[in-house]
């Protein structure tokens, strides 16, 4: 994946090529942000599904909670903006939709910084949200006076209200008309000159808008359809302590809106107010210390009918410490939101900036609700569940009993950390979200919340470090991830998640297949596994100990098993290069089986001839022989008791030999859905009578892909068929395009699946018109003629031509033949596709939809479901059998290691190969910062080296002092902000600290001996024990399939007596925060202190004393250093990037370059001496490179921003990693003309963390392969199928926050959509027209350049290494 920067700095680093200023990149997020700032739960996909919406700023993340309360996620989907707010709009029956595909669903309701209202549909189909129409509000971008910042939808889905952050607001009505649009009414609240926009008359709404909420009306009242909408808006009136309760009226025939009625209280400050469901005219003002019910039913006259305190509620039997973590993470640089933002921190004293603060968060004396979440679904009650500030749960209950108003509060439900935002969904289950830490999932029980699992949440990731830990031939992300008390480290991978039980002595050299059986088709978990050898035949028993049960089954152990199966309850069929075997296995084998000392065995032999491939269906058998070719189908019958005889039905001789043949497992059942497609008919339409009968589906060395059914009194039926066939770029036919597996596919439509044996994947799918004479190759047909009479030859009368199966999709997952192994029996079962990596193949999507699985290179796989492992899927790879279980409920394929405090910095120790952590906000009395070395296996703490008391730590870097490394450490005595307001530096002081790391032998072992956790129940009685004669593996938990909430190293330990510890060498004091620190020139290092950076060294190799050589001053304060060979970069909160170089003859220091713009760096690394990527807190990443101007060119000349990227999130650290993003062989489809990979572009990846826990990946791109993707990103940015979803312009959205006319970087998010369409949805893409307003920017291209392959096959490399 990446290497770290002192590997790469081996490279030749002289003045970069001119090619090395003209940056071409590629962007792609590989791991989105994981911080959940709104939960919505509703109708999404369907008119009956339960489904949960994730707003996550810049994307949208549609999840399940299962009936486990397990969180799985069925889509993450960017949407090329920022989210301001999210609702949902439910469905009503009294809208016309004009698409039948939206009827009973909820919509989804989106405010962005593109300063329109959007209202989104999820598209089942196409597995993404799409929208159904954008209005817009006002410019893009964040504006004080214009709505556009929060909103509030009505409980029967006809208003929509929309705020601005003061004095504005905008309502809008749904339209019930089928013909027109679904916004009805638009009313503002000043005058426009267009459609039905009106002014809002109001005359005291001047102020900071805090809440609001639509308050439904008495459904008793007559003249229900004419009923105004009331809205209550919480208002803080500028120079006013308290807020008011406005309660307004649009009054729709008049269209205009009034302030009716207010209301305010002396007492606590009222925050929020949430409308009460199904009791109407009720709503609840959330106050700091109290809640009042407010009776609203009379809307001029509103009061109090209810009031709850909270500071005198019981609090929960176990009693923690925790800490207010309300901060918030987004810059705010607009001096015209100071007074929003004071407003909306009335109720915490935490800095927004804090994440560069390690000052505690004091909690208010008072206790208020920060979030809440009311009872789905519930017809008659009304109940919600809160959380307070303090971390406690309560529930609220709302009754009436005879008229009686009922309010009844409970005990303490559950207290652990204040959580952002709540969602109760359907079996009692509370998901709640906590800001910079995991949330979890609770479950109501007996009336108390009882924690099921966690839902992850990486953010914010601090600092983190690429490496190939214990050369596992895949890197791993070590991350500082959160903040006190939810800090952690975290180790992340890519793909999806495997969780390895156990794994095999490697002593099964030669397997050629493998293959798990039931002894009856109703059963859950499999009987046997079987595996196949050169010469030999093994059969283990599924189940807690794997034994070899192939005498007691009745298999020849003597050959090489090509298929088998069940071909009916309790009877079992091999099929080997000779024969056909049937057998019944004895109760030694299974419990089911028969009772006798023998298994009763059958065979069927062909005439001369040799079988080449098989499959086993329900009730018959379909073999092929090569040189000649035939085809036969094979019946069995029970002629007496346990006495079955095979014979031939059908015997066919082939035009083309076979090359694979796949039967479906599942008895085909025709479903109705809310996705109802027209293919269903077209399909079992061709079958005869119209029902399936016998089928199955083969590949040909035609090459094609054909379904074929098979009834006694028709004989064999071509039903489809598809030609494979592909030309390279030289005119010239692609070879290998064999199929190598098949297999049929039905989710709400049929489609077939090849694997290729050249790598390549292939989708067809049945005709939507089905044509009356097909353009079949009658020359090319499947058969010659039938060897056995039936009543009718293969079915080939005009009336009956086989439909020509349409390509859909292509691509290219490896160079190796592809395997297609489903995860299940049912026709929609997810597949596994095996070729040069395992990917798990998602079978719901559109097109082809992949994504790898976390596991290393195997040859082959199979499913193995048992009591003890339900998921199981065995590996064969390195000649060992692997038993895994993939996770796919895991959002996030992350390992958690707890810490106490907050993880600020890691490193990663080559020679001891532990993690030196640095870690702030220690809840240690008045140590407040340590130095910790920790076991990347278990995460355990082996040594630690804390601070002065009051010391804070900043920085920290391995230095080399000769042959030797160190560890050079920089400190604050304030726990305050680095930096004042104006840029400078606060005036404070700091250490420079030199640590050794030291390994020393330890005496006393015992109490050295890291103890794991024992290891799950599979894998304390090994599965394998029968089979290879061991014990039980012992397996590391850092392999690349562990348990990624597994904190135990699972029998992996250090050596008892090897201890590496942490010993101060040198320290010294400071005027000023030491922020950064960075290794220069292999013999010195660099430290900044306030606005002053020091070149240091240590004299005649001694670490224990540190010489200051040179010294540079910038204006503002440095919050970065980084260097490569003798350049310096240096990064400040105001002037940005500034080059430095070091002249060691004369120790002066001399400013060459400057930054053309203002900027507050975040982070910065040199890919070369003259070219630095830095990331800033406006959320840009930035390439600038310096102009190779003569050597005495002035100190004021500028770097040249040569490429930027606008990501919309803050990236805290960046680093340099090396990516080669072709395949393991070049793509023979690319011929001579296409776009060249940039082989030294492998030198120039970028990996950038963020602080919303997003990954993000920068590859280098040739100018070639530049031109061709930006093509096709103009058509894709405005295309419907793939545009941004929010309204954005999204070549406007990527270069924000930069001057006009700066390259940008290629966005791989927007890109990687290309290869989610279907071919004939790609050739459209390709040949329509670029927008005008880029057009004259683009580079025209050769029709040769231009092609669905070239883009294709260029993405397919892109998405194979990042996966």
């Amino acid at each position: 994946m990446a290497v770290s920067e002192e590997e790469c700095s081996s490279a030749k680093c002289g003045p970069s090529s001119s090619s090395s200023c003209s940056a071409h990149y590629l962007a792609k997020c590989v791991l989105r942000g994981s911080v959940v700032l709104q939960v919505l739960y509703g109708r999404i996909r369907s008119s009956s599904s339960k489904d949960v919406v994730f707003g996550k700023e810049t994307s949208i993340e549609l999840v399940t909670i299962g009936e486990d309360g397990v969180v799985q996620s069925i889509c993450d989907q960017p949407v090329y903006g920022t989210i301001k707010d999210l609702a949902l709009l439910p469905w009503n029956g009294n809208f016309q939709a004009r698409d039948r595909k939206m009827w009973g669903k909820d919509l989804l309701v989106v405010i962005s910084d593109s300063g329109k209202l959007t209202l989104l549909t999820f598209c089942n189909e196409m597995h993404r949200f799409f929208p159904v129409t954008n209005v817009q509000l006002c410019n893009a971008g964040n504006t004080r006076h214009l709505p556009g910042r929060m909103l509030a939808v009505d409980t029967s889905g006809c208003f929509i209200a929309v705020s601005a952050y003061e004095d504005r607001l905008a309502l809008f009505s749904m339209s019930m008309s089928k013909s027109s649009d679904i916004i009805d009414e638009r009313i503002t609240y000043s005058a426009e000159s267009e459609g039905t926009y009106r002014s809002i008359q109001r005359p005291n709404i001047n102020g900071t808008l805090w809440s609001m909420c639509f308050i439904s009306q008495d459904c008793g009242r007559p003249n229900k359809a004419h009923i105004n909408p009331i809205l209550a808006i919480l208002l803080n009136r500028r120079g006013e302590l308290l807020n008011e309760l406005l309660l307004l009226e649009w009054n729709i025939k008049a269209r205009a809106v009034y302030v009716i009625s207010q209301f305010v209280e002396a007492g606590p400050l009222a925050h929020d107010i949430v409308e009460v469901p199904n009791y109407s005219g009720f709503a609840f003002l959330f106050r700091a210390g109290d809640i009042l019910l407010m009776d609203l039913r009379d809307a001029r006259n509103p009061h109090c009918a209810y009031r709850t305190s909270l500071n005198f509620l019981s609090s929960a039997v176990e009693d923690h410490t925790f800490v207010d973590d309300s901060c918030k993470l987004q810059d705010v640089d607009d001096e015209h939101f100071n007074a929003v933002a004071c407003a909306s921190l009335v109720l915490s004293d935490f800095d927004p900036m804090c994440i560069d603060s390690d000052s505690g968060c004091s909690n208010s004396c008072s206790k208020y609700v920060c979030s809440w979440s009311w009872e789905p679904e519930s017809k008659k009650d009304s109940n919600m569940i809160f959380c307070l500030d303090s971390g406690e749960f309560f529930m609220i209950e709302i009754c009436f009993d005879s008229d009686d108003l009922k309010v009844n509060l409970s005990e303490c439900l559950y207290k652990g950390i204040a959580c952002k935002e709540l969602l109760w969904v359907e079996g009692g289950y509370l998901a709640a979200f906590v800001e910079m830490g995991d949330g979890m999932v609770l479950k109501l029980e007996d009336r108390r919340l009882c924690y099921t699992c966690p839902v992850q949440n990486i953010a914010p990731i601090l600092d983190m470090v690429v490496v190939d830990h214990h050369d596992e031939k895949h890197d791993q992300m070590f991350a500082c991830c959160g903040v006190a008390p939810e800090g952690s480290l975290r180790i992340i991978r890519s793909g999806i998640c495997v969780e390895q039980l156990l794994r095999t002595a490697p002593i099964y050299q030669g397997v050629t297949g493998t293959w798990t059986l039931n002894m009856k088709a109703i059963d859950s978990y499999h009987s046997f596994l079987v595996l196949s050898f050169v010469e030999e035949t093994r059969i283990l028993s599924v189940g807690l100990s794997f034994t070899d049960v192939t005498d007691s089954v009745g298999f020849e152990p003597n050959v090489c098993t090509l298929s088998c199966g069940l071909v009916s309850d309790g009877v079992l069929v091999q099929i080997h290069q000779c024969a056909v075997r049937l057998c019944l296995p004895t109760k030694a084998a299974h419990y089911e089986g028969i009772s006798m000392s023998s298994p009763i065995c059958t065979s069927w032999t062909p005439a001369d001839v040799n079988i080449n491939l098989g499959a086993v269906g329900h009730n018959f058998v379909v073999v092929s022989t090569s040189n000649p070719c035939f085809l036969l189908i094979l019946g069995v019958r029970l002629l007496s008791a346990y006495n079955y005889e095979i014979y031939e039905m059908q015997h066919l001789e082939l035009r083309n030999e076979l090359s694979c043949i796949s039967i479906p497992r599942q008895k085909f059942e025709q479903k109705q859905s809310d996705l109802f497609i027209s293919t269903h008919s077209n399909f079992t339409a061709s079958f005869p009578s119209g029902g399936i009968g016998k089928y199955f589906v083969i590949g040909t060395h035609r090459p094609s892909v054909e379904i074929l059914s098979f009834t006694h009194d028709r004989g064999v039926t071509i039903i489809a068929c598809g030609t494979i066939s592909f030309m390279s770029a030289m005119g010239t036919a692609l070879s290998g395009c064999i199929p190598q597996d098949v297999r049929l596919v039905c989710v709400d439509r049929f489609y077939v699946l090849a694997g290729l044996r050249n790598g390549m994947l292939l989708r067809f799918e049945w005709p939507s018109d089905r044509p009356a004479s097909p353009p079949i190759n009658v020359e090319g047909s499947l058969f010659k003629r039938n060897l056995v009479n039936s009543k009718e030859n293969v079915s080939n009368k005009a009336e009956n031509l086989p439909a020509t199966l349409q390509l859909i999709a292509i691509r290219r997952i490896g160079i190796t033949p592809v395997f297609l192994v489903p995860l299940g029996d049912k026709l929609d079962a997810d597949i596994i596709a095996l070729s040069d990596r395992p990917w798990l193949l998602h079978s719901a999507r559109h097109s082809l939809s992949y994504t790898s699985i976390s596991f290393q290179p195997s040859t082959h796989v199979t499913p193995v479901f048992s009591a003890e492992c339900p998921k199981g899927i065995l590996f064969v790879a390195d000649n060992c059998l692997h038993l895994v279980e993939m996770v796919q409920s895991k959002r996030l394929n992350v390992q958690k290691f707890h810490f106490e405090g907050t993880p600020r910095k890691v490193l990663y120790h080559n020679e001891s190969r532990i993690l030196i952590v640095l870690r702030t906000e220690l809840n240690c009395g008045s140590f407040l910062s340590d130095i910790c070395c920790v076991d990347p296996l278990s995460g355990s703490i082996l040594s630690s080296y804390k601070l002065e008391l009051g010391e804070i730590g900043k920085a920290m870097e391995l230095v080399s002092v000769g042959s030797d490394q160190v560890l050079v450490v920089g400190t604050s005595f304030s726990s305050g902000p680095a930096i004042m307001p104006n840029g400078e530096a606060e005036s404070t002081s700091g250490r420079l600290l030199v640590l050794f790391l030291e390994h020393v032998q330890n005496s006393d072992s015992g109490s050295m001996i890291l103890c794991s956790k024992a290891g799950s129940l599979s894998q304390k009685t090994s599965p394998f024990r029968e089979i290879v004669g061991y014990g039980p593996e012992q397996l590391s938990s850092s392999s690349l399939g562990s348990s990624p909430d597994d904190n135990s190293s699972d029998g992996a330990k250090f050596d008892e007596n090897d201890v590496w510890q942490l010993r101060l060498a040198y320290a010294t004091t400071w005027p000023g925060m030491v922020l950064a620190i960075c290794p220069y020139l292999d013999r010195y290092f660099l430290a900044s202190s306030g606005n002053a950076f020091y070149v240091c060294g240590f004299p005649n190799d001694n670490p224990q004393r540190v010489r200051k050589f040179a010294v540079g001053r910038t204006r503002f304060m440095i919050t970065s250093l980084t260097a490569r060979s003798a350049r310096i970069a240096v990064g400040d909160c105001r002037d940005g990037i500034l080059f430095y170089s070091f002249h060691e003859e004369t120790r002066k220091l001399e400013q060459l370059y400057c930054d053309p713009l203002q900027r507050l760096v975040a982070d910065c690394i040199l890919l070369d001496s003259e070219t630095a990527v830095v990331s800033d807190r406006k959320g840009n990443i930035s390439v600038l490179c310096s102009d190779h101007l003569e050597d005495n060119a002035s100190p004021e000349c500028n770097l040249k921003l040569r490429c930027a990227y606008y990501m919309a999130e803050v990236a805290m650290s960046i680093q340099k990693g090396s990516y080669s993003y072709r395949l393991p062989a070049d793509d023979v489809l690319q011929g001579g003309d296409g776009p060249k990979t940039n082989v030294d572009s492998l030198q120039h990846t970028i990996v950038a963390t963020t602080l919303l826990g997003s990954i993000m990946i920068f590859i280098r791109l040739s100018r070639e392969e530049y031109e061709l993707l930006e093509a096709v990103q103009a058509r894709l940015a405005v295309h419907p199928l793939t545009a941004p979803i929010l309204g954005n312009n999204h070549h406007e959205f990527r270069g924000r926050e930069n001057p006009v006319g700066t390259p940008q970087m290629l966005d791989g998010d927007m890109l990687t959509q290309f290869l989610e369409l279907t071919s004939m949805q790609q050739e459209a893409i390709l040949s329509s027209e670029p927008p005008d307003t880029v057009k004259s920017r683009l580079k025209s291209l050769p029709p040769s350049h231009f092609q669905v392959n070239q883009v294709v096959q260029l993405l397919e490399r892109v998405h194979y290494a990042l996966n």
